[in-house]
């Protein structure tokens, strides 16, 4: 999905700001929260790409506004609700306030059919469809043309497992686009890799 979370390769947002050293963690929340999201799919009740899902599904103000883990406590909390081992109304009462969660979500989408697989030197082009539900692509990849470099292990397709729709295992393939091609007229010349799902890629011919 186009979101504010998919800012890969869009300019206007100035330096990247870091502080050197900076502590892992800032207050005693944020390791709690932190490890919810693997104890939760540790033991089954969510998966990772419903988890980012969720983190996508956040209001665009909240999602901006919102440090890394208060976007994580928002996508497990906001799971356990769809999910019905809690309510919102608990959740609230907890907090003492509203509790913010993420937006429904959409319909999925299996593995594209008889997409085929590639093998290194295989020229490529990323797919330009358009999805409204949960995607691992960068959407400044779409219709870019790449060269395979290499191949995954794997895993299940993410368009169709974070919203519980079948979806087979299928392999990433890492792919090396020339930066001008990507950026025309600015960027270096330089070559960015990217590990894209196999139902993601078309021949180029």
């Amino acid at each position: 999905m186009d979101g504010m979370h998919d800012l890969g390769g869009k300019q206007g947002f100035g330096p990247v700001r870091f502080v050197p050293n900076a502590p892992v963690f800032h207050a005693d929340w944020e390791v709690r929260a932190n490890a919810m999201y693997p104890m939760a799919v540790a033991v089954g009740l969510i998966n990772m790409d419903e988890y980012r899902y969720a983190i996508e599904r956040m209001e665009p103000r909240h999602y901006v506004a919102a440090t890394y883990y208060e976007r994580s406590l928002t996508s497990v909390a906001s799971l356990m609700v769809e999910k019905g081992w809690v309510s919102a109304a608990d959740l609230a009462q907890k907090a003492g306030c509203v509790f913010p969660l993420a937006k429904p979500g959409v319909a999925g989408r299996s593995n594209l059919p008889n997409a085929q697989n590639y093998t290194v030197g295989d020229r490529v082009k990323v797919r330009g469809d358009l999805v409204a539900g949960h995607v691992r692509l960068p959407a400044y990849l779409r219709g870019k043309r790449g060269e395979v470099v290499g191949c995954s292990p794997s895993y299940p397709f993410p368009d169709g497992h974070a919203h519980g729709v079948p979806s087979e295992p299928e392999p990433t393939f890492d792919v090396r686009f020339r930066a001008q091609d990507l950026w025309p007229e600015s960027a270096d010349d330089a070559f960015v890799h990217a590990a894209i799902f196999r139902s993601y890629l078309q021949p180029d011919r």
